[in-house]
């Protein structure tokens, strides 16, 4: 309990880790994952600060901080064998952080301008359940008001989480509120196809319509703009590759692919191949079968790295 932000008072700068602890829980909504997460890394930058600087830290110490101090903060963090990967997360948490102190007190943010350590060059792959929604609610937090992030939030957890392709979900209308268990989604083609919903896509997409400002109803597009208008789809390919960058996930991590990681998932868990072919909309079902060579390929790549005669 080391990371609980409760516990850690030694600093003022605490403080603001508690409340922007509540925040990401009951404001953003955000996984129990990532207000764990966050939250650790607050308090690891605060700690940091405090035997860096040899003073304590406050908000005052947050606000000034410069990149040589996130640098070192970094460098201390990948000393102790944190990864590429997992460094730019932190990075993208401590930016997270400062701009909520920042907000806190009516200032602008400062963020020193440091980029996140570069991840190997890999093959292409699916996501993983976790960076998917990492990815979404990076995105989410990412977004210029709150119920932008929330819309943000439901269309790419249903792009994992139903395989939409982004047009389709783009091409929803507000007449099929209230949700229930599915939803028909028109596809290539005008071909339609009724898809499930979980309960996590239909929880974000529930506290979007909360959110939004505009009236969703009727044959009105389900995902609005940020004047009540259609959204454009480039809008949403942008937070992604934004909160991509921040995350320093492989540039392959598109919309699309979330589609992708969604049949991926699914076949690896034993679907067939013909429920997949409809629950994606493919018209045959030879589009379907490049996903067994997919799964086939990670199977290889764990073989290799695992297997000592491999």
């Amino acid at each position: 309990m080391a990371d609980d932000p409760a516990l850690l008072v030694d600093d003022p700068a605490h403080a603001f880790v508690a409340r922007w602890h509540e925040h990401l829980r009951y404001d953003r909504r955000s996984s129990p994952h990532t207000v764990r997460a966050y939250a650790a890394t607050a308090n690891r930058l605060i700690a940091f600060l405090g035997r860096y600087l040899g003073e304590s830290v406050s908000a005052a110490t947050l606000n000034n901080l410069g990149q040589a101090d996130l640098r070192a903060f970094l460098a201390d963090r990948r000393q102790r064998g944190l990864g590429p990967s997992s460094a730019a997360r932190e990075l993208s948490g401590v930016r997270a952080f400062l701009r909520y102190v920042a907000d806190q007190q009516g200032r602008t943010a400062a963020l020193p301008r440091t980029r996140a350590p570069k991840r190997p060059r890999t093959l292409p792959r699916p996501a993983a359940p976790e960076e998917a929604f990492e990815l979404a609610e990076n995105a989410a937090e990412g977004a210029s008001a709150p119920w932008i992030g929330a819309r943000d939030l439901a269309i790419l957890l249903l792009l994992y989480g139903a395989g939409l392709r982004v047009a389709e979900a783009m091409s929803l209308s507000a007449d099929l509120l209230p949700l229930g268990s599915s939803i028909r989604v028109t596809g290539k083609r005008a071909k339609t196809r009724i898809v499930p919903v979980v309960a996590a896509v239909r929880e974000a997409i529930n506290d979007y319509v909360r959110q939004c400002p505009y009236s969703l109803q009727g044959s009105v597009p389900l995902f609005v703009g940020a004047r009540g208008g259609p959204l454009n789809a480039d809008l949403v390919r942008r937070s992604v590759a934004a909160a991509r960058k921040r995350l320093g996930l492989p540039d392959s991590l598109t919309p699309h692919a979330l589609r992708h990681s969604f049949a991926t998932h699914l076949l690896a868990r034993g679907a067939d191949l013909r429920s997949l072919q409809e629950l994606l909309g493919h018209a045959s079902l030879s589009s379907t079968q490049i996903y067994t060579a997919v799964d086939a390929a990670r199977l290889l790549d764990v073989y290799r790295n695992a297997h000592p005669r491999a």
